[in-house]
């Protein structure tokens, strides 16, 4: 009996110093609290929810998102999206609304990152130029957009728009002699119609940037290993270009061009350019993508040369050691170690020009906030299943922004050795 006691004993001490260990086991402490701050956390969540379906209770509101499926009778200015869905007022349903506001969101996000990377890219270049005047210009241009609020450029932009337009009814303006075209309602363009057999084109391109990638990697792996460069760039501009050309003139050029037509006889009121035919810019695209690429590139200008300054100078002074010319540094030594400071915050700013664009709300431009939260939301009622919806899109599209640069600063990320 004495030693079952002992041996009793002994396990119950080893107990209670296996749980005081447990109590000063700094990450046994971490992973408790975590677990009561996720009950707290997703208490509160339950409990605002409970709140909310009681209050839609008490106002005899339904909770569903069953509204999508009626038909939407708003109309909607002549856009990308609209023109994607094939659009019409009283026969395309509110899903088809909130598809084309994100379409509308997308492209004019798209469309902004890329010129805002390329103008701020030249921008932060030219802001550490010793052309003085390239200098100072940059500099004049960074602090002035800046330091004006985004919705003032928008609205700048907007004013910009009507100026420079043709205020008579009937006459337009030339933008582009010979292609683009220009009056009060927007800009006017030629649209390619794709015709059948255009599918062999469309293979061609994309085998010949299978080839341009592939011979990519084969020229720097034989660069690497021989040291020997490969002409890449006129290589992969041969394949890109001369391969789908020869195989759209083989297949008989299928792709015909419509061009705008202008309407000058019929009643006053209809002189102008017809619509549905040729491509069409709306104004409240132009103002709002001019407003947020000019604004997002003054910052990337000063990532940019955050990034270039952080580059110590004694690789440019060993590149033009070794003869290189100063454009070739910047292409092949700066930028290249610049890039592992300038890609991370660079994201953000992608960030914050899509987020931006919800600013259009203020110009009428159909993008997610202005068509889908803030027209359907007038006509449904549904508030919080639609800013439930929109609060998803935003971070979806922020997430894949978000993991899309992760991967491309990883890729351009220099390997210690």
């Amino acid at each position: 009996m004495t030693s079952v006691t002992d041996s009793d004993g002994q396990q119950g001490t080893e107990e209670r110093r296996g749980l005081a260990a447990l109590v000063f086991d700094s990450r046994a402490r971490s992973l408790f609290f975590q677990g009561v701050l996720a009950l707290i956390i997703i208490g509160l969540i339950w409990l605002a929810l409970q709140n909310a379906a009681q209050n839609l209770a008490d106002q005899n509101k339904e909770f569903g998102f069953d509204f999508f499926d009626r038909p939407s009778d708003i109309q909607i200015l002549t856009t990308f999206g609209t023109w994607l869905l094939d659009y019409e007022p009283g026969q395309s349903t509110i899903f088809d609304v909130f598809l084309l506001s994100i379409a509308n969101t997308l492209i004019v996000a798209i469309a902004g990152i890329f010129f805002a990377t390329i103008w701020g890219f030249l921008l932060g270049i030219f802001r550490l130029s010793s052309n003085f005047v390239l200098r100072g210009f940059a500099t004049v241009y960074i602090e002035l957009l800046r330091n004006v609020p985004l919705l003032l450029q928008i609205f700048f932009w907007t004013a910009v728009m009507r100026i420079v337009a043709p205020s008579e009814r009937g006459v337009y303006y030339t933008l582009v002699p010979g292609l683009l075209q220009f009056d009060a309602k927007g800009i006017y363009g030629p649209f390619p119609i794709v015709e059948d057999g255009f599918i062999f084109t469309l293979l061609a391109f994309i085998a010949a940037c299978v080839g341009a990638w592939a011979y990519a990697r084969w020229a720097k792996k034989r660069q690497d290993k021989t040291g020997q460069p490969s002409p890449v760039l006129l290589v992969t501009l041969g394949l890109i270009v001369v391969v789908p050309t020869l195989v759209y003139l083989v297949s008989g050029r299928p792709v015909t061009i419509e061009w705008p037509n202008y309407v000058t006889e019929g009643p006053i009121f209809r002189q102008g350019f017809e619509m549905g035919v040729g491509s069409y810019i709306a104004p409240e695209f132009m103002a709002l993508f001019l407003a947020l690429f000019t604004y997002t590139a003054a910052f990337i200008a000063e990532i940019v040369r955050a990034g270039i300054q952080a580059v110590p100078e004694g690789q440019s002074e060993a590149a033009g050691a070794l003869g290189l010319p100063d454009g070739l540094t910047m292409r092949k030594v700066v930028l290249p170690q610049a890039f592992r400071v300038i890609v991370p915050p660079l994201t953000s700013q992608y960030l914050n020009l899509t987020k931006n664009s919800s600013l259009a709300a203020a110009i009428g431009y159909p993008e997610l906030v202005a068509a889908f939260a803030g027209t359907i939301l007038n006509q449904v009622g549904r508030a919080i299943e639609i800013i439930a919806v929109v609060i998803l899109v935003y971070l979806t599209i922020s997430l894949l922004t978000s993991a899309f640069m992760n991967w491309f600063n990883n890729r351009v990320a220099l390997v210690e050795r």
